[in-house]
């Protein structure tokens, strides 16, 4: 099963944190350092990464995993 990962802002900075865990797998200075470190990550889980804003909704959402219904033509 796919897992998903989200880089979120915290006070020190941005976690990356996978779906359903409560500690963070990294954290770091910038939203770029997460997102970079949390890429490969959802790669190999092939799940998606969910980058949240500073409202913590999501704002953007990349998917590596196979989709099961991928679009006509």
């Amino acid at each position: 099963m796919a897992k998903n990962y989200h880089v979120t802002r915290r006070e020190t900075g941005y976690a990356v944190v996978g779906a359903g865990n409560q500690r963070a797998s990294s954290v770091h200075r910038t939203q770029g350092e997460a997102i970079a470190a949390g890429r490969p990550l959802a790669q190999k889980a092939g799940g998606e990464l969910r980058i949240h804003g500073a409202d913590n909704k999501i704002r953007e959402s990349w998917s590596y995993g196979s989709d099961p219904f991928p679009p006509k033509g």
